[in-house]
């Protein structure tokens, strides 16, 4: 069945801060021309990339051109390039409002906002390192192009947001007190996941899987997001980071709110984000024992895919004694009453054996095997639904059948649902989508300022432990599936962990 029709958003001019940069070059560009070809884009509709570099409107048209023919090349074509550059500007200018850039660029704004009957709408994309965030938005204020007269402002912020949690809200008191709540759109990709959005679609649209969705039938949910590659050209912002600020704090709590969260009231951005919101809210605090809950770990030399790699402190960039954690593990508890002691399982990593994102919720076993006498088994395995975020996306649910043959023996099998090939639709990309969803003014797949500080609140307690105490770092060879601690915390309740 094809996808319902959805009218294009307003007519509206968009700010790319940074459009000079990988994340406009590899990502944001390539999303709006394939919106532009899939008649997604507003009829009125410009861009105008603003950056430090000196370039012409056809040096940047040419970098653009060059960033979807190399990361993008399917979506490529020649005629629909020629209709969608002429609106496509560059303006140089400082991050800080120096030499009258955003002076500058409210003229432009204005010539281009009539130019090609966009009104008085407008979007800014902060597509900059963290650093540049309060000056550009500081310069938007004192330039005036936070308002408009007969249309709208919105801002979008690209993630980290913060480094923890007093950084967060300075940053949200600075977005706050120039945009309000409704105009900020604070992106974190994997939202923008195709397999992550069904994930509210396969739990509220099936009554076979809600009724199950609790702590009388699940036994844990297992939540990974596994990486071959290394610190690679990011070593140093990286270094800096770390896997618990990097993937925790973000992505694996924005996946873990939407498993856990109950059914908001409507399918609307503040409903959804309520309930997302209360998640965090029941997040078990922890207590200052980290020994059983955590683990953390930095990958040294070993081997991916039968390759060589070197260690992380041997990477280019990445000081020979860095303490930074390139692997987290962790045991949660939401203390509501959905999710009673029910533990939820987080890990991450770079240097694993694969690329693999997943949730896997596990449900408790029989209580009582009716075939131990005639198979020679205990309790069967447990179910398991798997939904697989990237990359082969997809849904997966094991269970128990009688193999064929005389006798009762019982054998797992696997109802497995990819998600492409079976819809028979390709799926736009995470950044197609969130775009969209912004110049629609659609917040629902945005993260709001409580859930930000929240996230960070419940993360507080580690980063002030792991700031000063060295002995909490487990080694682990590249290649593997992280230190050995990893598979005691899970272990120790007598369970493992899965491998996706």
């Amino acid at each position: 069945m094809p996808a319902p029709p959805q009218s294009p958003p307003d007519p509206c001019v968009m700010v790319i801060f940074g459009a000079s940069g990988d994340l406009t070059f590899r990502k944001l560009v390539p999303a709006l021309f394939q919106l532009f070809r899939d008649d997604r884009l507003p009829p009125c509709f410009a861009l105008v990339g603003y950056g430090r570099q000196p370039l012409s409107d056809g040096d940047f048209r040419a970098r653009l051109r060059d960033g979807i023919t190399r990361f993008a090349p399917d979506r490529w074509s020649d005629a629909a390039w020629a209709r969608f550059s002429p609106n496509i500007h560059y303006l140089q200018g400082s991050y800080d409002g120096r030499e009258g850039g955003f002076d500058r660029l409210r003229t432009r704004l204005s010539q281009m906002q009539k130019e090609c009957g966009a009104g008085d709408n407008a979007m800014f994309y902060l597509a900059t390192p963290p650093a540049a965030y309060q000056p550009i938005i500081r310069g938007l204020a004192e330039a005036g192009l936070e308002r408009s007269v007969h249309g709208w402002r919105r801002i979008l912020v690209e993630k980290p947001f913060g480094s923890d949690l007093a950084s967060a809200q300075e940053l949200n008191r600075a977005l706050l007190a120039v945009f309000r709540e409704r105009q900020i759109f604070r992106i974190d990709h994997y939202l923008g996941k195709e397999t992550v959005q069904n994930i509210l679609m396969l739990r509220f649209a099936n009554s076979i899987f809600e009724p199950l969705w609790n702590q009388k039938y699940i036994d844990h949910v297992q939540i990974t997001a596994a990486e071959a590659i290394g610190a690679e050209d990011r070593a140093g912002y990286y270094d800096a980071t770390g896997a618990l600020r990097d993937m925790v704090q973000n992505h694996l709590l924005q996946l873990l709110m939407l498993v856990a969260m109950e059914p908001p009231v409507e399918l609307d951005a503040e409903s959804v984000r309520d309930e997302k919101a209360k998640v965090l809210r029941a997040l078990r605090p922890w207590r200052g024992e980290f020994g059983t809950e955590v683990v953390r770990g930095q990958y040294s030399a070993g081997e991916i895919a039968g390759e060589p790699v070197v260690g992380y402190r041997q990477e280019k960039g990445v000081p020979p004694d860095s303490r930074t954690e390139t692997f987290v593990a962790l045991r949660v508890f939401l203390d509501n009453w959905r999710w009673a002691e029910v533990p939820f399982f987080l890990r991450t990593g770079k240097r694993l054996p694969k690329q693999a994102t997943e949730i896997a919720i596990v449900f408790k076993r029989t209580p009582h095997s009716l075939f131990a006498k005639s198979t020679g088994q205990d309790v069967p395995p447990p179910n398991v639904l798997v939904l697989r975020i990237q990359p082969n996306e997809g849904i997966a649910l094991r269970f128990e059948v009688k193999a064929p043959g005389p006798g009762v023996h019982l054998q797992p099998v696997v109802m497995d649902f990819p998600y492409d090939s079976s819809l028979g639709r390709h799926a736009p990309t995470a950044y197609e989508t969130l775009l969209l969803d912004a110049l629609r003014g659609d917040g629902t797949l945005f993260t709001r300022r409580d859930e930000v500080e929240y996230a960070w609140r419940a993360l507080e307690p580690l980063l002030a432990v792991w700031s000063h105490d060295a002995s909490t770092l487990h080694l682990y060879a590249a290649g593997t599936w992280g230190p050995p601690a990893a598979d005691r915390l899970i272990g120790a309740s007598g369970r493992a962990w899965r491998c996706p």
